[in-house]
């Protein structure tokens, strides 16, 4: 991720500054809808809606506000949410990290504190507290919303420095927090008697070992452990893994084999080789970075045949969560509810950001999109024609008629002839956005028609 947020904090025993940010550096850089099995794991909490079945919501931008009142400003928002037709809802670190209140929990000091000790400068997380977290996370159920969590298990931050014999200096790997629970030494992190390095360190700080038994048991293995105090106590449905450059796939297949739950990790990589290598090593779902820069080009960058080129939902749709901008990157600017049109009508399991729902687009124009994935885009998908500044794609159907979708990125009304699905059939356009309601030739060809700088979904009436 990008290092936008850089903060310094004097530790305990020594002036030593460290950073706490995020956003991995770029340089470092569900589930499918209706015709692929998903292979997401249904919530074992009966009457959720199964994670892939509709859309997910990042529910949290970068320095949302502080003072412990996020999570209940989550809690009023979810059944709503619901209503539009969300089926789950990504909720940032929620354990205490070494900047206390003021961290948005990417250096994560006690895994086990979600708001209930006094370390770090304060009892509260950023977001609020346990209790509040836990009434957000019933509530969300309550709205058959599953909830996954952020889980940053690369790094660590806020311990104390002891003498390390691994690197003869002293390192701040000595973690002693009061929740009594996984203790951590410089044995617990790299180098070590193990190997002295994984995948990939970041930001500085202690990068944890997940070759040794200790963190292996405190992390996902033992009854005790963080993933089964996650899911198990506090009601957690799935994971969300922070920064899986750092570590080797097979850590996120063992955790989720371990307790289950939707699993995605975020492979920050435009290489669609690479996420489809990743998501075979982990047997996770992995964030379809490919298809975001390839939106990138062709929105921002006017050139729409961009998006012939290959994504990880054409490799392995029943992997790839599709999403337009999060809380580390937002770069598609011009075309941005375009790019929404893009991903709520293709394969994949697409998310919203909180910021582009709640605050900047029209929160109606999502709902609309959100309606017509949840309702017309299924089955596979063939792409129509392109050209700079058109892109017409069908949805075949399964189990619903499908769909075919036009995106027009020019200043001009434009129409185009294209082959559908439907014979001698009234189709009409569910995005309002054209009046027209054509009827299809016996041979299935149609005129259909897309606004300057917009879209429409065509289906039967």
């Amino acid at each position: 991720m990008k290092p936008l947020k850089i903060y310094f904090q004097v530790a305990l025993f020594s002036a030593l500054l460290f950073v706490s940010c995020s956003k991995e550096s770029l340089e470092e850089l569900p589930q499918l809808q209706n015709n692929v099995k998903l292979t997401t794991q249904t919530s074992a909490r009966t009457g959720l809606k199964p994670i892939g079945s509709g859309v997910m919501m990042q529910a949290f931008y970068w320095d949302v506000p502080a003072g412990g009142v996020w999570w209940n400003t989550i809690k009023g928002k979810v059944q709503a949410w619901s209503d539009a037709g969300i089926d789950a809802i990504w909720l940032p670190p929620a354990s205490k990290a070494q900047n206390g209140a003021f961290s948005m929990g990417y250096d994560p000091y006690d895994y086990f504190d979600l708001g209930q000790y006094n370390q770090m400068g304060s009892i509260e997380t950023r977001f609020g507290s346990s209790g509040e977290l836990q009434s957000l996370i019933n509530t969300a159920h309550t709205a058959k919303l599953s909830v996954i969590a952020d889980i940053v298990i690369n790094h660590n931050s806020g311990g104390n420095s002891e003498i390390n014999p691994y690197t003869g200096t002293s390192t701040w790997t000595n973690f002693t927090p009061l929740s009594g629970k996984f203790n951590r030494t410089y044995n617990d992190f790299h180098p070590n008697g193990i190997h002295n390095n994984d995948s990939g360190a970041f930001g500085g700080f202690p990068d944890l070992c997940h070759d040794q038994p200790n963190v292996q048991n405190w992390l996902w293995k033992s009854s005790e452990s963080v993933a089964k105090y996650y899911k198990n106590v506090i009601g957690f449905d799935g994971w969300r893994f922070d920064y899986v450059k750092g570590f080797a796939p097979w850590v996120v297949k063992d955790w989720d084999t371990e307790v289950g739950g939707f699993a995605v990790g975020e492979y920050w990589d435009s290489n669609v080789n690479t996420l489809d290598w990743w998501t075979s090593q982990s047997q996770a779902s992995a964030f379809d970075f490919a298809c975001y820069y390839k939106m990138n080009d062709a929105f921002d960058g006017n050139d729409l045949n961009k998006l012939n080129d290959d994504m990880l939902w054409k490799r392995n749709a029943s992997k790839a969560v599709t999403f337009v901008a999060n809380h580390d990157t937002d770069e598609i600017y011009n075309g941005k509810m375009l790019a929404y049109a893009y991903i709520l009508t293709h394969e994949g399991y697409p998310t919203i950001f909180y910021r582009d729902y709640e605050e900047w687009l029209d929160k109606n124009k999502l709902n609309n999109l959100i309606w017509i994935h949840n309702n017309l885009a299924g089955g596979t998908t063939d792409i129509l024609y392109t050209d700079t500044d058109e892109y017409v794609a069908r949805r075949n159907g399964y189990n619903n008629a499908g769909l075919v979708v036009y995106i027009n990125n020019s200043n001009y009304w434009q129409e185009r002839w294209v082959e559908t699905n439907w014979s001698n059939t009234t189709i009409k356009d569910y995005t309002g956005n054209s009046t027209w309601e054509p009827v299809t030739q016996s041979g299935k060809w149609v005129k259909i028609q897309a606004p300057p700088k917009g879209y429409s979904v065509w289906s039967p009436k």
